[in-house]
This record gives structure tokens, sequence and C-alpha cells, in this order.
């Protein structure tokens, strides 16, 4: 499971949804979810978590997509199983790391040192720990 410690930034609560924006590595990210504690408030420093079969990356990325969390990142390890391949990266003092098929990261060129952009959709971020309140 990837984490990441982001700060609060902003909720905002429409009925049982909730669309709650986070301060990260100089970035906003995005979280959408229908259940949020009530120590979860803006300001609180919270550990975010998701799966590396969630984190999309691009290479070369140019033009407008729908994901809410796009970060750039630097390749640090890649290791190509017979059918998925493992992509560590890192995003300033960060590392996540992003399953893909064997095919997409031999398609894709991928290697240790390439710039590339990192994809989380806002359903796939969920907060597994308030770390202050």
């Amino acid at each position: 499971m990837n984490t990441i410690v982001a700060e609060v930034k902003e909720i905002k609560s429409v009925d049982n949804l909730n669309i709650v924006k986070f301060y990260f590595a100089d970035t906003t990210l995005s979280m959408m979810s229908l259940e949020l504690s009530e120590r979860v408030k803006v300001g609180a420093k919270v550990k975010l978590i998701t799966k590396p079969t969630h984190v999309a990356i691009a290479k070369k990325f140019t033009g407008e997509v729908s994901y809410s969390n796009q970060l750039d990142a630097k390749i640090i390890h890649v290791e190509n199983g017979e059918l998925l391949s493992s992509i560590k990266i890192q995003i300033w003092e960060t590392t996540l790391e992003s399953i893909i098929t064997k095919d997409s990261s031999e398609r894709m060129n991928l290697h240790v040192g390439d710039e590339v952009t990192v994809f989380i959709k806002a359903n796939e971020l969920s907060i597994v720990e308030v770390l202050d309140d």
C-alpha cells in the first residue's frame, strides 16, 4: 500500500458526499469520500493510502485528463516480472509504487531516471489516519 502524508486544505460536502483537498509536494490532491471522520478538519495532517494498482503512469504526457491527481515524479526503480512490472517513483521525499503490465512498461520504455506524470483518481485515495487534530 502506498502512503502519502498530506495536510487537509479544504472540505466540501453535499449530503453524504465529501470532496477533500490536500496539500502535498507543492500541489493539491483531491479525494472523494462517502464517509468522513469528524477528526478530519482543515489544517490537520493525515496519512493517505492508495493501492499500487491504482497509480497510473504517463511518459511525456501533454493534454487534459479527468484524473484529479496529477503529480510529476521520477522513476527510481523498475522491476519487470513475467506479467507485471513494479515501478517505484519518487515525488519529493515520498516513494510510491505503481503496478502495471510488463507489456505497458516495455511499450513505454520505462527506465530509472525517467521523468513521468503519476495519476491517481480521487476515489482511489483514502484517509487511513489523522496524524494530528
